[in-house]
């Protein structure tokens, strides 16, 4: 299959472009490299064998996007778009313009030239702050920041399109925690300035070039009290791309999914993990919550289990000790 991957120089991307890759397609990456590096082709083609196609733009310019799709394309996935919470609250315009008009252009590109296989990254955000757990893909749908609330515009997007369409094939993923890299160390996240998200963070403890973790809480009611997430790999999160592909190719439809483990690992789990992984001690302190945190959050995976035949594999260390060897070849070890 030639499969056109948006932001494939990105963090899920690459890794998603290494097991469509290892799978036999053939890939295009589009990206306007404004949050990643060109160096990341020369690092899938080492593990892949060979390198992607590669073609700099960007999803919102309608016009290239449908020359790029009419030279020959069997699906795209989506993964171009900003991705930090934050930052989405911050500058709202900013993310409605790149995540859904991006998105609005990509797909009219698409329709325009006939590729009407799509996987769309989306993400657990859209849920909110979920009555309970584990999160099943009929949960309620209020994402609570702008990030969330453009994840849950393209999922509508997209179910307006099939309803005027049947013939499109698209597969939605809600994404719990992606961590981890690809187990040469070769590609991983590489977060500009201060970490969002717990692993890198750690990662960067380990290192030294931070000095400690804070853990926002330690009250919560939890096993140890402290914020319980579902993380998972995300090489077992690009496998599921290629098995949610290979679901569409052969049953039409539209696909809403969940990608987790379907179990949660608390904040000193993980510290405890990492530590283990990388043989150090890694040093944090306990400070207040967060406003909107809440005390426990995983997913409900048994459907994309049962459909796609698909399951996370690798466990809390592997995902360690892969960030750990990621970590270590930047050379900040």
């Amino acid at each position: 299959m030639k499969i056109l991957v948006t932001g494939g120089t990105g963090y899920i991307g690459s890794h998603t472009c290494v097991a469509l890759m290892q799978a036999g397609c053939q890939v295009t990456v589009v990206d306007n490299l404004s949050n990643s590096s060109p160096v990341v082709l020369d690092r899938i083609a080492k593990i892949a064998g060979r390198a992607p196609r590669f073609v700099e733009g960007d999803v919102r310019d309608r016009e290239s996007m449908t020359r790029l799709l009419g030279e020959g394309t069997d699906a795209v996935i989506h993964f171009a778009g900003l991705k930090a919470v934050g930052e989405s609250v911050a500058e709202p315009l900013r993310y409605y313009d790149c995540n859904v008009s991006g998105a609005v252009a990509l797909f009219a590109a698409m329709a325009t030239t006939g590729v009407k296989t799509l996987i769309f990254s989306s993400s657990a955000t859209v849920y909110g702050e979920p009555a309970s757990v584990p999160v099943t893909e009929d949960f309620p749908i209020r994402p609570a920041n702008p990030y969330g609330r453009c994840k849950r515009m393209v999922e509508e997007t997209l179910t307006d399109l099939h309803r005027s369409d049947a013939a499109w094939r698209i597969g939605c993923l809600r994404y719990f925690n992606p961590v981890g890299a690809h187990e040469s160390g070769l590609i991983g996240e590489a977060p500009l300035g201060v970490p969002n998200n717990l692993m890198p963070y750690v990662a960067q403890v380990a290192t030294g070039q931070r000095e400690t973790v804070l853990v926002f809480g330690n009250d919560y009611p939890t096993r140890d009290g402290t914020g319980v997430r579902d993380y998972i790999h995300v090489m077992d999160l690009a496998e599921g791309h290629l098995a949610a592909l290979r679901h569409l190719n052969d049953n039409p439809g539209l696909l809403t999914l969940n990608l987790g483990t379907g179990h949660g690992h608390s904040v000193l789990e993980v510290i405890d993990a990492f530590s283990r992984a990388c043989g150090r001690r890694i040093p944090y302190r306990i400070v207040e919550r967060r406003p909107g945190d809440v005390a426990e959050y995983w997913a409900d995976p048994s459907q994309a289990n049962r459909l796609l035949a698909w399951t996370a594999r690798r466990d809390l260390l592997a995902m360690c000790g892969d960030t750990w060897r990621w970590q270590c070849s930047l050379g900040n070890s």
